[in-house]
């Protein structure tokens, strides 16, 4: 999960769609009070932190997390205005990984993005799917809700790795059956809902998240 905290709505959406669109979970905030608010419930792999903010502004929040414990080890990457030096000096001063100067290509953010949790979590990151507290290792092949370990088959686990690598995207049963079980596949594509029934039902709360989608078929429900 990455953190997108931006006042500006129109950068932030952009900053939030592209990175949902190169596989990252994303959540974008307008002001440090609910990003502060966010971080208690969740922590997030890294944190794109703008720097000119209405109330707290970035300097300040930046200045707390890396006093917090819980805090101080995420990620964070600035975003400074062109020719505001200070503040680019000040945040890595502070403790920030990197920076982007205003205004910035979106690929250019990507980049930066995978480079800073290449470093930070050399080979962790590309490995943990999270939704809430629902957390699904694909390394270890695990997955946990709220720190309880949930036992799943094997074509349950692929259902789940699919939906959490594409929140909101709607797959049909036949892309389900292609993707999870083989493209040659010939059983009907009930077996799809027969699975969706008990990865619900074993998920608990978080199967609520798993929505039907009529006449096409089902989707992880998108946070916004």
């Amino acid at each position: 999960m990455i953190y997108c905290v931006e006042d500006d709505a129109s950068i932030r959406e952009i900053e939030l769609y592209t990175l949902r669109s190169m596989g990252f979970e994303a959540r974008g905030f307008e002001d440090g009070s609910a990003f502060l608010a966010a971080l208690k419930a969740q922590l997030p792999e890294l944190v794109i932190l703008d720097i000119m903010l209405p109330g707290l502004d970035g300097v300040e929040l930046l200045r707390r997390m890396k006093a917090a414990p819980d805090w101080a080890d995420i990620p964070v990457i600035i975003a400074t205005a062109k020719g505001a030096e200070y503040e680019k000096v000040q945040g890595l001063d502070l403790g920030a990984d990197d920076y982007l100067v205003k205004p910035f290509g979106m690929m250019e953010m990507v980049s930066r993005v995978k480079a800073v949790l290449r470093r930070c979590r050399p080979k962790r990151y590309r490995e943990i799917l999270t939704a809430g507290n629902l957390v699904v290792d694909l390394a270890e092949h695990t997955v946990t809700a709220d720190r309880e370990r949930i036992a799943l088959t094997f074509k349950e686990f692929e259902l789940l790795r699919l939906f959490l690598s594409a929140p909101g995207v709607a797959f049909t049963r036949e892309q389900l059956l292609s993707s999870v079980w083989d493209i040659d596949y010939s059983g009907e594509t009930r077996t799809v809902d027969m699975h969706i029934r008990t990865l619900r039902q074993k998920l608990g709360s978080y199967g609520a998240m798993i929505e039907t989608v009529r006449n096409v078929g089902y989707r992880w429900e998108a946070e916004v």
